[in-house]
Order: C-alpha cells, then sequence, then structure tokens
C-alpha cells in the first residue's frame, strides 16, 4: 500500500506541477510572439524552428524530459505492481472491498456447477436410482448402472460445456459479460426440467449434454471476469476461488445426498431432490449479477469510456481526489494496453490465438495447463461415492467419505494461497503433477489385488489425492490460464483451453 500511496503523491505533484508550467507557458507564448514579429523578415526554415525554442514549452521529440517523463512513469507503475504484489490478502480486501465481493458473486455460478455435476455421480452409489436406471448384475445379485452408461452420461455434458463455450464467444462480444451469465442461467433452469422429470437414462444424457452449454459458460465467464475486475493484490486469490466454488459444490451435493440417501431411501425424491434443488441458484444469481458492474476491458473495448469509467468507480475503494486520481489511472493502463493490442489486429478472433508465435505460445501453454487438470485422476474424485461403494464400503459411509474428501479440499485450496506466495504458480503446479502421478500409480496397482485390503487402501488414498490435487492443480490452473493470454484475446483463450 505505500508504494500505491506513494504513486498517487507523485502523480499530484506531477499535475500541480504541470498547472505551474502552463502558467508559465502563457508569460513564454506571448515573448515567443514578440520575437516572431521582430524577427519576421528571417527565412522560413528559421521561422519554423522558432517552436522549438529553449524558452518554449512545446514538446519535440528530442526533448529530454520526454522519456524522463516516460522512465518515471514506467518506475511508478513498477513499484506499484510490486506493492500490490507483496500486498496481505487482508489489507487487500479491506483495500478493494468492493472488486472482491462483485466477484466472489459472479464466480459463486461455479458452485452452482460444482453441484450439478456431482450430483449425477453420487446418484450412481444411490440404491434406489441404481434399482430404476441400472441392470442386474447376475455376479453380485445387486442393480448397478453399468460402466458404459456411465462414461455416456460423462461425454454428454462435456459435449455440452465444449458447445457452450464456444457460443460462449460471440455472445460475449456483443452483450458482455453480465447479460451473457444472465442468459445461461436462464437456459440452465430451464434444462433442470428435463432431469426433473426424467424417464430414462437416454433422457438424462439429454438433458446433461443440454445443462453442460451453460456450465462452459460458467467456467470461462467467472475466470475472465474475475481477472478483468480485480486488481492484482486480489487477481490470484479471486480466481482460484473458482477451485473453492467447485469444492463447496460438490461438498453440497454429497451432503444432501446423503441427507436423501437417509430419508427417502426407497422414493424417487431420493435421486429428484436433489435435481429439484438446482432451481435455488439461477434466480438469485441472476439478480446479483444484473446489477453487477460490467468488465471496464470489455466496455473500453467497445469504445465505452465513460461507462468504463463508471464501472471502475464501482469497483476501486478510496473518496474524493483520490479515488478519482486511481480511477483515472486504471482507465489509462486499460486503454494502452488495449490500444498497443489492436495495432496488432483489428479484431480479436480465434485465428488471432494461434496466428503469431507469442499468441500461439501463450495458447499453447494455457491449454496444457487445463488438459493437466482433466486428465489428473478427476475422474475418480468426481465419481468417488460410487468407487468408495465398490471398495466394499457402506452406501451411508461412502457418502461420508466424500463429505471428508471435498472438506479435505476445501483446506487444501486455503493452504495453496499461502503456499503460492513462497513457491510460485509453476512450481506449485508440478508439484502437484509430480504427487498426483504417484499416487494414480499407486491406486491403479492396489487395483490389481481383489482384497479388501487393497480396495481399503486404495479408497484412502483417492482422499489423499484430492487433498494434493486442491493444493496444486486444480487452483492454479484458473489463474494461469487467465494471466498468460493478452486481454484482447483473454476469453477466446480461455474457451479455448478449456475445450482441450
Amino acid at each position: 500500500m505505500k508504494g500505491l500511496s506513494s504513486l498517487i503523491n507523485r502523480k499530484k505533484d506531477r499535475n500541480d506541477s504541470h498547472l505551474d508550467e502552463i502558467e508559465n507557458g502563457v508569460n513564454a507564448t506571448e515573448v515567443n510572439s514578440i520575437e516572431m514579429e521582430e524577427q519576421g523578415k528571417k527565412s522560413d526554415f528559421d521561422l519554423s524552428h522558432l517552436e522549438y525554442d529553449p524558452g518554449s514549452l512545446t514538446p519535440n521529440d528530442n526533448n529530454e524530459e520526454v522519456p524522463d517523463l516516460l522512465d518515471e512513469t514506467a518506475q511508478d507503475a513498477k513499484e506499484a505492481d510490486e506493492s500490490e504484489r507483496g500486498m496481505p490478502l487482508m489489507t487487500a480486501l479491506k483495500t478493494y472491498p468492493k472488486a472482491a465481493a462483485w466477484s466472489l458473486l459472479v464466480s459463486t455460478t461455479l458452485i452452482q456447477e460444482g453441484y450439478d455435476t456431482a450430483i449425477l455421480g453420487s446418484c450412481y452409489a444411490l440404491p434406489v436410482f441404481q434399482k430404476k436406471y441400472g441392470s442386474l448384475n447376475s455376479n453380485t445379485g445387486d442393480y448397478e448402472i453399468s460402466a458404459s452408461w456411465q462414461i455416456g452420461l460423462c461425454l454428454c455434458y462435456m459435449a455440452g460445456e465444449i458447445v457452450g463455450l464456444q457460443m460462449t464467444g460471440p455472445f460475449v462480444d456483443y452483450m458482455g459479460n453480465r447479460y451473457t451469465l444472465i442468459m445461461a442461467l436462464f437456459f440452465l433452469a430451464a434444462f433442470i426440467f428435463i432431469l426433473y422429470f426424467c424417464k430414462s437414462l437416454g433422457m438424462i444424457a439429454v438433458g446433461q449434454a443440454l445443462c453442460g452449454m451453460p456450465w462452459g459458460c460458467f467456467q470461462c465467464l467467472t475466470v475472465s471476469y474475475a481477472s478483468e475486475i480485480c486488481p492484482l493484490a486480489l487477481r490470484y486469490y479471486l480466481t482460484t476461488y473458482s477451485n473453492l466454488c467447485w469444492a463447496f459444490g460438490q461438498l453440497f451435493a454429497a451432503g444432501i445426498m446423503k441427507n436423501s440417501q437417509n430419508k427417502y431411501p426407497n422414493s424417487d425424491l431420493g435421486y429428484r431432490l436433489p435435481f429439484a434443488l438446482q432451481w435455488i441458484w439461477p434466480v438469485p444469481l441472476a439478480v446479483g449479477i444484473f446489477f453487477a458492474p460490467e468488465s471496464p476491458w470489455w466496455l473500453v473495448k467497445k469504445g465505452r469510456i465513460d461507462q468504463a469509467r463508471r464501472s471502475l468507480e464501482r469497483t476501486l475503494s478510496g473518496k474524493g481526489p483520490e479515488k478519482e486520481l486511481l480511477v483515472s489511472m486504471e482507465l489509462d493502463r486499460i486503454k494502452t494496453t488495449i490500444e498497443k493490442e489492436q495495432k496488432m489486429s483489428d479484431e480479436g478472433t480465434y485465428w488471432d490465438c494461434v496466428k503469431d508465435g507469442v499468441n500461439r505460445r501463450r495458447t499453447r501453454i494455457a491449454c496444457l495447463c487445463w488438459i493437466g487438470q482433466t486428465t489428473c485422476g478427476t475422474s475418480l474424485i468426481g465419481n468417488s461415492t460410487y468407487f468408495y461403494e465398490k471398495a466394499g464400503v457402506g452406501t451411508d459411509m461412502a457418502f461420508t467419505f466424500s463429505i471428508i474428501q471435498y472438506c479435505l479440499g476445501i483446506a487444501a485450496t486455503f493452504l495453496s494461497w499461502w503456499a503460492s506466495k513462497y513457491f510460485g504458480r509453476f512450481d506449485l503446479y508440478a508439484f502437484g503433477l509430480a504427487i498426483q502421478t504417484v499416487l494414480l500409480f499407486i491406486i491403479g496397482g492396489l487395483g490389481c489385488s481383489d482384497s479388501h485390503g487393497a480396495e481399503m487402501g486404495s479408497g484412502s488414498l483417492l482422499m489423499v489425492l484430492s487433498f494434493f490435487y486442491n493444493l496444486g492443480i486444480a487452483p492454479v490452473v484458473f489463474c494461469l490460464v487467465s494471466e498468460i493470454p493478452s486481454s484482447r484475446l483473454r476469453t477466446k483463450s480461455i474457451i479455448l483451453a478449456r475445450n482441450a
């Protein structure tokens, strides 16, 4: 905060000095006018250079004060960035409370997605769901959902997410982040009817595919909105908060499914009620997002400078001239960045993400980061209740283990906020990937044994896997994919990375 305050003070001093120069410049201009009258007979060449007289204050390309001023501005920005980077979390929250609140609101849509996607995986372990939609296993005498259907239903919502992600880009370009999110929430509320009134696994597949489209929208826009609305001091925390929302949603799903299993063990309400509870989220979230400020980056791209200024006034804190100065500085920074990027291309398209070497490398890194997150055991974590049940644990205890697992994930995400300050993004990502690789090899090896001890061991290691997943890869990737792309291509790069 000290660097930011000193920057503001220097800007004030610079503005006061500039006003003094303007006053002096008026007198200098009068003197130059007299000189021009006296030297009227001089050549055109001499007259054309009178404006560059040492007494004149008109800037020129050879003025040594210009690069000094630019160097001083760059140094000010660097000091402010360094000050924000080292700012403690609580200090940053006190300094930028409104930006944090709006970002938290928008990211809460991922709690709904985490809840929605975890419900179906938990239903596979629910006896009443197994009996209605599964087939009888002649070896065990129990009903179960076949592996082919489990994979198929998972692929359905993934396919829907891919479609939703690709549709998000054009809609955001046309109507902005807020209205795109509100539209996605509206369609999600409508698609939930299919899941609630499902009569077959085929209907569930259709419902999952349709719900996947707004889920894909949530995954992209929550990350990009948080990175654009938040100052540097809060960017890591509020982008990785997306993973925390996932974990909270999965925790709620596990708790509700456990309660449904206990209260409605033989009723369709055992799985219909969790589906119905999805309707709790869309309306309050849509109302909150409607009143949220639009991303100032999007507004500047559309040439709505006055609206961008008002958006910054709603997100930045402070009072009086100090706040006005902060808003002007941030607005100038956004405009300068966007203008510089637009010189490379008039319009940011998907082709621009891979056209030149710099953006192609950025897109490749973002895609590989998200590929690492989705291929390191997330399927086991998402279907953990069914996995525990197959390991020989009772249904009620399987849901309890899932609750413990998601609590460990939440604790690990909070721990990653501390660890990132000491190890950095990529080191934490690589550490998590290495640990998970070892754990997955061990779990796979234990799966080759039919003994009860091996089954319980693999189930226990799944909790350990969940902890390290939420400590390293899971939260860090949300920060990386939002920071790596350029601001002009941020939304489209995130879409490509998530689709990968």
